[in-house]
């Protein structure tokens, strides 16, 4: 079978229907499972010394992955040949990708805040970043927007994508699993730091090709990829995440916008570098540039995950 065809179908069905509604309130979601999963290991195995919570905390990735792969494999396996089993895999794979969810996300935000809503603008915009919606401006809430775009076309589907091109049905569960473990007990603070140590090395591993290919993505899909290439190779690795300043470098380049920054997080004030300093502030205009360039950038990929199916 091929994974590249298998993706390249699911990339479609995400991107024209996206998780429907009234079949997420049916069913949930397999990301929702995985964190349920999360969520109770974290509970009954987050305390004690150092040692013990990063022993633990490893442990909690093996059970997830195990939980994860092991019921993807299975499918995998009893895929039938030919045309089914490559319908089959698709559809098994479609809710794993994020295409047209990550661009209702962010079209929520540009559209009230193009009208001057910001009130509007801030809800929506809260709904995909964790920084105090109260403290943005028109420019900070189109920062953020931003910032998600870029971050989250890495990690919700170009690099899930990537793996499943490269390992099928199990290699795009596995990816699934440690983002998801990455997000929910990967951060930095006094609860998750040794615990999530090991979700969140493995994660900065997996999207290490996929979060630079992601930056090439967009900037090969801007009609300008030099600027791009550019601010990329200049200032992604001063980003405050090892993957993250790759496609966000990358997409500030191609809309000559500067993002990143500081960002308030709830009573902390995160102070970042710029990227692509001295550029203007993204306004509203920009995001909806932003979205322009996503759909350019998810028919590129489209592309050649068909001209990799055909080969």
């Amino acid at each position: 079978m091929s994974f590249a065809g298998m993706m390249a179908l699911a990339f479609l069905i995400d991107g024209l229907l996206g998780w429907p509604a009234w079949l997420f309130a049916r069913i949930g979601h397999p990301v929702v499972w995985l964190g349920r999963l999360i969520s109770a290991l974290e509970t009954r195995l987050n305390g004690g010394a150092t040692p013990r919570r990063r022993a633990l905390g490893a442990l909690t990735v093996l059970i997830v992955l195990a939980a994860a792969v092991l019921p993807a494999l299975a499918l995998h396996l009893l895929l039938p040949d030919g045309w089914p089993g490559l319908l089959l895999g698709a559809v098994l794979a479609w809710p794993l990708i994020a295409v047209r969810s990550m661009h209702d996300h962010v079209a929520a935000v540009a559209k009230p805040l193009a009208a001057g809503d910001l009130a509007g603008a801030r809800q929506a915009v809260s709904m995909i970043v964790g920084r105090d919606p109260q403290r943005l401006d028109t420019g900070g809430v189109a920062r953020a927007a931003l910032e998600s775009l870029a971050e989250n076309s890495s990690d919700g589907i170009v690099a899930p994508v990537f793996w499943g091109v490269l390992l099928g049905l199990p290699g795009i569960a596995a990816y699934k699993a440690i983002n998801t473990m990455d997000s929910m007990i990967g951060h930095r603070n006094a609860r998750y730091e040794d615990f999530g140590k090991a979700a969140a090395r493995l994660d900065d591993l997996v999207n290490l090709i996929p979060a630079r290919l992601t930056g090439l993505l967009f900037a090969l899909a801007s009609g300008r990829p030099r600027p791009a290439l550019r601010v990329m190779a200049r200032d992604a690795r001063h980003h405050r995440s090892p993957n993250a300043g790759w496609p966000e470098a990358a997409l500030a380049g191609a809309l000559r916008v500067r993002l990143s920054g500081p960002r308030v997080y709830g009573d902390t004030i995160a102070d970042e570098p710029w990227v692509n300093e001295p550029a203007p502030d993204a306004e509203a205009a920009a995001l909806t540039r932003g979205l322009r360039l996503y759909r350019r950038t998810m028919a590129l990929c489209a592309g050649l995950l068909l001209a990799l199916a055909l080969l």
